[in-house]
């Protein structure tokens, strides 16, 4: 192996990133609708794919930096693997985004099309979660509590719906 493939060995998929990326669905969810109704479908699933997006690059950009010169040199090759690494944030954003398009394309309405949306982005919160803790082999006591843990944080995100919306 050459000085440069050293560089741009791969990293392991980033879970944090993916919990983190659907807690943000949901939040974008919830703070669409935060000055009114709920935005249109196709609004909605612009504002997740591009946050989702805009966050990915911006995790991207600050793990390269923050990995920085020179414990980890600024190539192509790094760059690539730190994307590749971070990926899972933005991909976070799809299911809901996909969720809210199904939704609405069966003739939902916009409010339908966000609980909808937020439903998916707990969900996934939770399989990521738990899937974090499986592949790292924990004890079952510990993917009971991780998947719980997510739960509890994707649901304190709908209380929030619930209460910015009653308003």
């Amino acid at each position: 192996m050459n000085e440069h493939e050293a560089d741009a060995a791969p990293e392991p998929a980033d879970y944090a990133g993916a919990v983190y990326g659907s807690l943000l669905a949901a939040s974008v969810i919830v703070g669409a609708a935060a000055e009114g109704p709920p935005p249109a479908a196709g609004e909605l699933i612009v504002l997740l794919v591009c946050t989702g997006v805009v966050f990915w690059l911006t995790h991207t950009y600050a793990e390269l930096i923050s990995g920085g010169y020179p414990a980890r040199r600024l190539t192509w090759g790094n760059l690539r693997a730190v994307a590749r690494s971070e990926w899972p944030l933005a991909q976070a954003s799809f299911p809901p985004a996909i969720a809210a398009a199904f939704t609405s394309s069966l003739g939902g309405s916009n409010a339908v099309v966000a609980w909808v949306a937020v439903s998916v982005a707990v969900i996934s919160q939770v399989i990521w979660g738990v899937a974090a803790a499986v592949r790292i082999r924990s004890t079952r006591n510990v993917v009971i509590v991780s998947g719980v843990a997510n739960l509890v944080l994707g649901l304190a995100i709908v209380v929030l719906k619930v209460a910015v919306t009653a308003h």
